[in-house]
């Protein structure tokens, strides 16, 4: 067995066994793998042993490498879990079967532009910015509801679940405690968060998608 294939293997194992020490069931945490930075040959792999969902930062990297991996593999499933600029949002619904960063009204109404013009939606998380961060993404949580909201209603959006990153600095438990309240108030079912360094916390606090790229790929 490759290098990669014990990493995965591992790392699946240990989603298994933080879900099951929360009496949950491990096929309802999904694990993105966050392929940025790498190319097919180190994807491949992944792809070989089963994998089909994973994540990337920026939509022109994707456009450069993901079509034509679908070629091969029709049932991948791509997130883009990076910012995505209103000028980029077109392109993007074609390329992802979920974006996972939606963090802003003019972004929303963007998206609902596209859907009236006859383009089909990927299904949307929003970004909340649990940490408050100036310099990062996201809905701050005082505004997430109403924005949840008029995403839903005015915009008529498929949003699925919320997203979050905490700050580096913090312990992440209190911000993915934070984001599962807010969803379970919004009446929403999916949550991303946890990342290589942090998922099985998130996992406790009841993370559907675990995002994680380092811990399978190594240091970029």
């Amino acid at each position: 067995m490759s290098d990669a294939l014990k990493t995965y293997a591992e790392i699946n194992a240990r989603i298994a066994a933080a879900a099951q020490s929360w009496s949950r069931k491990p096929e309802h945490v999904n694990l993105v793998a966050v392929s940025k930075t790498f190319d097919a040959s180190h994807i491949d792999p992944f792809l070989a042993a089963g994998h089909r969902v994973f994540g990337e930062n920026r939509v022109q990297e994707a456009a450069g490498k993901w079509p034509q991996l679908r070629e091969s593999y029709a049932d991948i499933e791509l997130h883009l879990i990076g910012p995505l600029q209103t000028n980029k949002a077109e392109e993007a619904i074609g390329l992802f079967d979920v974006i996972e960063t939606l963090d802003r009204e003019k972004l929303a109404v963007k998206l609902a532009s596209l859907a009236e013009k006859g383009h089909k939606l990927p299904r949307l998380f929003i970004q909340v910015n649990t940490g408050a961060e100036p310099q990062k993404s996201g809905i701050l949580p005082e505004q997430a509801l109403d924005f949840i909201s008029q995403c839903r209603e005015t915009y008529q959006l498929p949003i699925i679940g919320l997203m979050c990153i905490p700050p580096v600095e913090e312990h992440p438990a209190p911000h993915f405690a934070l984001l599962a309240k807010l969803a379970e108030q919004a009446g929403l079912s999916e949550l991303s968060m946890g990342m290589s360094e942090d998922f099985e916390a998130a996992i406790a606090q009841g993370a559907s998608y675990v995002r994680l790229g380092r811990a399978l790929f190594g240091a970029r």
